[in-house]
């Protein structure tokens, strides 16, 4: 059986570009089909592979600037040509769905989430575009463009998998289409718990607006306890500002920005944290598994991904409402609680790359079949 792989751009590494790496493993023979490839930006994981890109691989500036193309990008996506394959796996946020199949090609997309600048943010997404604000007064028309497109994208697509039952309901909601519920990957081995456990809670991630930062900082900064913050993005000189004030040394307060860490260097500070804090509404998150593989528990919203993996006062403890308050109340409760390590890997193997693996080739080729 001939599969393809299909992924809206490979001009960073992620959790998406993760996912997609393990499914090289498990099809080493498939070519991968993207709209942009940076070689740099992923850190060459994918060499050796065959990478088919679009036309927009040769417009200037699209590898860094992606964003500033989207009209072009339902045409690009249309141009594959997957006429020698038996089934093509999309990994889709956005615009990988809407690969055209002749009808004896199964289209397998697995959904990262319906696209939130289309469905749910799109007055957000004109508001932060790039453009003079005479440009965005033109942009909802376009937008409106592009979700009767993505609408229609999701009606070629024979199977749906989704990354969570969370996002299984946007799909529902957004495409009226039913998913299958496949967790995303996480590689337990690379973590072990510790019985050298420190005075320190942990936060990882990516630093930009959504993931909520700024409700950790608030909270330990008037609980004086402890925070490691492990990441880079646009946000960090406002999360600085809002620990340190006018002092922006690495030695004020209680509130430490790490940056980026080696992986030993993180597999050590998940097992030695207290607990790792997840404020964030995710469509499904890797850091608490992370976390819960190295032993430790959660402190996490209770909303998206999160809510199907940490188990209430058995992995972890949960927080109802977005604001630091909230966020202090738990980690203040948090000391009420015992977690038993044990209990935190166990439940993060759930997720293993192995089960992921499985899933996969069950539903796609069928026990002990290869690409």
């Amino acid at each position: 059986m001939k599969v393809a792989l299909v992924h809206e751009y490979l001009n960073q590494f992620g959790g998406a570009e993760r996912m997609l790496q393990v499914l090289c493993a498990l099809y080493p023979r498939a070519p991968i089909y993207t709209l942009l490839y940076d070689r740099d930006a992923t850190g060459g994981v994918f060499d050796g592979r065959i990478i088919k890109t679009s036309f927009l691989q040769n417009l200037p500036f699209a590898k860094k600037h992606h964003r500033v193309f989207p009209l072009l990008m339902p045409l690009a996506i249309e141009q594959f040509d997957f006429s020698d394959y038996d089934v093509v796996i999309s990994v889709s946020a956005s615009f990988a769905k809407g690969i055209i199949t002749k009808p004896q090609t199964k289209h397998i997309c697995y959904c990262l989430t319906p696209p939130r600048f289309l469905w749910d943010n799109s007055q957000k997404f004109v508001e932060e575009f790039g453009y003079p604000k005479l440009v965005k007064k033109f942009l909802p028309p376009f937008i409106t463009y592009l979700r009767i497109w993505d609408k229609e994208a999701s009606l070629r697509v024979d199977e749906f998998w989704s990354i969570s039952d969370f996002i299984r309901g946007r799909i529902k909601k957004y495409y009226s289409r039913d998913s299958k519920i496949i967790h995303p990957p996480v590689n337990v081995e690379k973590f072990q718990a510790s019985d050298d456990v420190k005075n320190y809670f942990l936060m990882v991630g990516r630093l930009v607006s959504y993931k909520r930062f700024d409700l950790a900082v608030e909270a330990f900064k008037q609980n004086g306890l402890p925070l490691k913050i492990v990441g880079i993005g646009p946000e960090l000189n406002k999360l600085r500002s809002l620990a340190y004030g006018n002092s922006l040394s690495k030695a004020s307060g209680n509130i430490e920005f790490l940056g980026l860490v080696s992986d030993e260097k993180l597999a050590n500070l998940y097992s030695q944290a207290q607990a790792c804090v997840f404020p964030q509404e995710e469509d499904f998150g890797i850091v608490p598994l992370e976390s819960m593989a190295s032993g430790r528990p959660v402190i996490a919203f209770k909303g998206g991904g999160a809510i199907e993996t940490v188990v209430k006062n058995k992995t972890g403890i949960f927080f109802n409402e977005q604001t630091s308050e909230s966020l202090g109340a738990a980690v203040e409760g948090f000391y009420n609680r015992d977690f038993n390590p044990k209990d935190c890997r166990e439940q993060a193997e759930k997720f293993d790359i192995k089960v992921f693996k499985d899933k996969i080739l069950n539903l796609t080729m069928g026990p002990g079949m290869n690409n």
